[in-house]
């Protein structure tokens, strides 16, 4: 059986069903436009459809107003924990696999904060209720005691992070040892940082909390002779893959800005229905925060620019994966011609996540035929395949019965590639049947190729 889904007549590979929409900056040949560029009205309606969705299969949870999301991170479901993790997967891959000198690091949630780092006078504050309870109700004799006890208090508290940027320079002396001393290189982390957030209108808007939302970060030191050229260098790198996952890859776009200091930048955005949103930063700080972390001898910030020994500019590339995740979801939405009814105008609805991000591969239910055998030989290929890296939803463990038309809506709301069906028909000749969630199609395909097939498929499309 050739590799691939049928399309016309004839198998497509993963790379030929993803290649045009890759190619044209704009909606997927073969499928709907965009459904919210029509106007607010239809941008609402969208808007409301994909989140009752991804609500209904925990890619969401909770209720908020979906264009508070600018403000406050998208609460996830497990499948929407496991679309950002492979996002997060895939960040790694692009940052790590194909550098020579990039290395991982890691810096704590909360701390004291580094000596010399900057923005730490209005930095969120770790306190125990009781002991701040403790210290305002020992000044209350005196406000002028009480206050200069709580300065005291908020002076030794522990600092949360809002940025990885301090964790990774104060990394910077021991890992430019470990390359060497040579330049370029980068230091690249995913974690949560935390934010303000304002109150909703609810509630009093004066008042604030802690939001959180998980951050990518590379930072990348080089020359300043090249540091222009190396910040063009990353916005294309970081540009072409956020592009690359996406169903309509021209809803990804980047603008430039210069900050009070002049220094050069570029934010890369997303359109959602309800407005344009940054997901990633890229900015050439110069060598302000390197020596405001390292306020002593400057000789071991030096790294090696061919024979020349330079103190390096530092190039932040930070994005928020929360809100990637978000647009991931909203551009896999797609209405698509229902080939299961006769009715005119019926669509269904369908996440269609690119094969290496959808967090479940493969979905595995039984048909007819005798219910204990057909689970048995379910729950070795959930065994095979599951030792092989390959997501598998056990649909077969259901206990309430659906028809199929009921099982094909499920997992395309689910962004499930593959639902394979095993029967009578397995336990007599190993043959199961095959449906594509790009193409509808169904085929028939023996037990034993099906875990080659799915490796392959998977393998592929993070080659396109």
């Amino acid at each position: 059986m050739a590799l691939g889904c049928r399309q016309g007549g004839r198998w497509c590979s993963p790379a030929r069903l993803r290649r045009r929409p890759l190619a044209f900056r704009g909606p997927q040949a073969g499928l709907p436009a965009r459904p919210y560029t029509a106007g607010d009205e239809a941008a609402s309606g969208q808007e409301e459809l994909l989140l009752e969705v991804c609500r209904r299969r925990h890619f969401l949870r909770g209720g908020a107003e979906p264009r508070a999301r600018s403000r406050c991170p998208p609460r996830f479901g497990p499948l929407g924990v496991a679309l950002r993790g492979n996002v997060a997967a895939q960040w790694w891959d692009a940052v790590l696999a194909r550098r020579e000198q990039v290395l991982a690091v890691d810096s704590p949630l909360h701390g004291p904060p580094p000596a010399g780092a900057p923005h730490a006078q209005g930095a969120l504050r770790l306190l125990r209720s009781e002991t701040l309870s403790e210290v305002l109700q020992s000044g209350g004799c005196s406000r002028e005691h009480g206050a200069a006890a709580l300065r005291e208090l908020l002076s030794t508290a522990g600092v949360l992070r809002e940025s990885l940027l301090p964790g990774a320079l104060a990394q910077y002396v021991s890992c430019l040892e470990l390359v060497n001393k040579r330049l370029p290189c980068g230091l690249a982390e995913v974690g949560v940082c935390f934010h303000s957030v304002p109150g909703s209108e609810q509630h009093n808007k004066e008042l604030r909390r802690i939001g959180e939302r998980t951050t990518s970060l590379l930072t990348w030191f080089s020359s300043p002779r090249t540091a222009g050229q190396w910040l063009d260098y990353w916005l294309r790198q970081r540009l072409q893959w956020w592009r690359k996952f996406a169903v309509g890859p021209s809803n990804f776009s980047s603008s430039d800005f210069q900050d009070e200091e002049g220094r050069r930048g570029f934010h890369l955005h997303y359109d959602f229905p309800w407005g344009t949103e940054t997901i990633e930063t890229l900015k050439n700080l110069g060598d302000t925060e390197l020596l405001q972390m390292y306020p002593g001898d400057r000789s071991v910030l030096l790294g090696r620019d061919g024979r020349k020994s330079v103190l390096p500019h530092v190039l932040s590339v930070s994005g928020d994966l929360d809100r990637g995740a978000l647009a991931y979801l909203f551009d896999s939405l797609q209405l698509a011609e229902n080939p299961l009814t006769k009715k005119k105008n019926s669509q269904r609805t369908v996440l269609k996540l690119h094969p290496c991000l959808t967090p479940i591969k493969v979905a595995l239910d039984v048909g007819k035929g005798p219910t204990t055998e057909l689970r048995q030989v379910c729950q070795g290929l959930f065994n095979e395949l599951s030792e092989n890296r390959i997501s598998v939803w056990p649909g077969y463990l259901e206990t309430t019965q659906v028809s199929l038309e009921q099982l094909y809506t499920k997992y395309d709301e689910m962004s499930v590639l593959f639902m394979v069906l095993i029967s009578d028909a397995t336990l007599e000749n190993g043959v199961v049947q095959l449906r594509s969630r790009d193409t509808t199609m169904k085929e028939m395909m023996h037990i034993s190729r099906l875990k080659d097939f799915l490796t392959k498929y998977i393998a592929s499309a993070k080659n396109v």
